[in-house]
């Protein structure tokens, strides 16, 4: 066991530091399948006083370089079968055949991988993670225990990039509502808190829920979590306790990821007072033109969203996956800016006449209906807490050949503005303080 846990560290170096061919991501297979196959090893589960132990950062980085690194085949087998298109190659090729008018190392590298079919097989990783899980949740012994947190964190990423979205939040639940609880050394900690003490953990769930959240169309709480971590990150890059993190150098990049799905989210749903006043002038500084420009039809979202979103995978299809998630949010975008175009309308009225409201949107009538039946029904959304509320700021009905508007009841909330001052009288007393008063 701890042969293979010393192959899976030098093995994700070695990864790291060089670019990986087809026979480095073939042997990165074997090296995972033999570490899950020790460790799941029911002589090393049912012993007594099992050997097995791996602090959970350790853990954390073993289990996401595994997804990772599936990932990484999943691309890299798509850019092979674009390849072979491109030159008129059948697919699968027979072990050992060499079509014409093909170049040597696409050759190559189509018959190491029809002599290896079973690497990285999609429903082998999901039989690892699923039982790492089991193990783990039916276990006390710390290190299983890890796995099954971080192996559903995991699994959570690896349903958000299948395009899963209901998925991936099912898969991270029972984690992130504390069911596993976890004593070590006389210390009791629940699965929330183990995630949240592992930074790394905690931004990659955060990042993909908020992605399978804006997704499946639930706004308020995709803005709720990427808004949190956003915040938090911006106040360790003050203090610099991100900089003394491992993978730090990614840190900055994720950022500026979730502040563009937040400048997305922000801009197509009421956000009052769930983003944190610093993080919105980010926003305004970053993405302003940009949004001005989506308003008056110059652009539109797709760009934003390609910067923002990871690269989707699918090992089934053989149509791009990321082309297919970017068709479908451009699809979703499209419609939502015409419903913001008919809220900005709407937001100006008490009531008036539909055929008015129909010719300031350049719409029939009975487009306009449809139109204002499926805005709101597409912002009736489902919350963490399980209920089902309307994400909009205003509330309408027609009656007649009337459409009647009432704004929604402002909660007026003072707890923003406190902190911010808080914070910059913080930051005014460390000036102070640094200031030298030797005469």
């Amino acid at each position: 066991l701890f042969l293979a846990v010393y192959r899976e560290i030098i093995h994700r170096h070695w990864h790291s530091v060089r670019h990986p061919n087809v026979r480095d991501r073939v042997e990165g297979w074997s090296v995972y399948q033999n570490l899950w196959d020790e460790i799941l090893d029911e002589d090393n589960i049912t012993s007594p006083s099992p050997a097995f132990f791996l602090l959970p950062e350790w853990t954390f980085d073993i289990v996401h370089e595994f997804v990772y690194q599936f990932q990484g085949f999943c691309q890299y087998k798509g850019s092979l079968r674009t390849a072979a298109a491109k030159h008129g190659i059948e697919l699968p090729i027979t072990p050992g055949e060499k079509p014409a008018n093909a170049p040597n190392h696409l050759i190559d590298n189509l018959n190491v991988l029809s002599q290896n079919k079973d690497a990285w097989a999609t429903e082998q990783v999901y039989g690892y993670l699923h039982r790492l899980i089991s193990v783990g949740r039916s276990s006390k012994v710390p290190g299983y225990q890890y796995l099954a947190i971080f192996a559903s964190i995991a699994l959570s990423r690896l349903e958000c990039l299948m395009g899963d979205y209901s998925g991936c939040l099912t898969a991270a639940d029972p984690v992130m509502s504390g069911d596993i609880a976890v004593s070590y050394e006389g210390e009791t900690q629940d699965s929330t808190e183990i995630v949240h003490s592992v930074f790394q953990s905690r931004l990659s769930w955060a990042y993909h829920a908020g992605i399978s959240f804006m997704m499946l169309r639930r706004y308020k709480d995709a803005i709720k979590t990427i808004g949190d971590i956003c915040s938090l990150m911006q106040r360790g890059f003050k203090t610099g306790q991100l900089r003394k993190l491992p993978g730090s150098e990614q840190f900055n990049k994720l950022y500026d990821r979730m502040v563009t799905l937040l400048a997305i989210l922000t801009h197509i749903c009421p956000s009052a007072g769930l983003v944190e006043d610093p993080i919105l002038r980010v926003i305004r500084d970053n993405h302003g033109s940009d949004l001005t420009k989506i308003d008056v039809g110059e652009k539109g979202f797709d760009d934003l969203f390609m910067f923002a979103c990871p690269k989707f995978i699918s090992p089934f299809s053989k149509d791009d996956a990321y082309k297919l998630q970017i068709r479908q949010f451009k699809k979703e975008m499209k419609s939502q800016q015409a419903s913001r175009k008919l809220r900005s309308y709407m937001k100006l009225y008490a009531s008036l006449e539909a055929s008015k409201l129909a010719a300031f949107n350049d719409l029939s009538e009975d487009d306009l209906i449809s139109l204002l039946v499926s805005y709101k029904q597409k912002m009736h959304q489902q919350e963490q807490d399980g209920t089902v509320k309307s994400a909009m700021d205003i509330h309408y009905h027609l009656s007649d050949d009337m459409v009647y508007i009432d704004e929604a009841e402002k909660q007026r909330r003072f707890e923003n503005y406190f902190m911010a001052q808080i914070a910059q009288n913080t930051e005014i007393r460390k000036d102070i303080l640094g200031v030298s008063t030797d005469v």
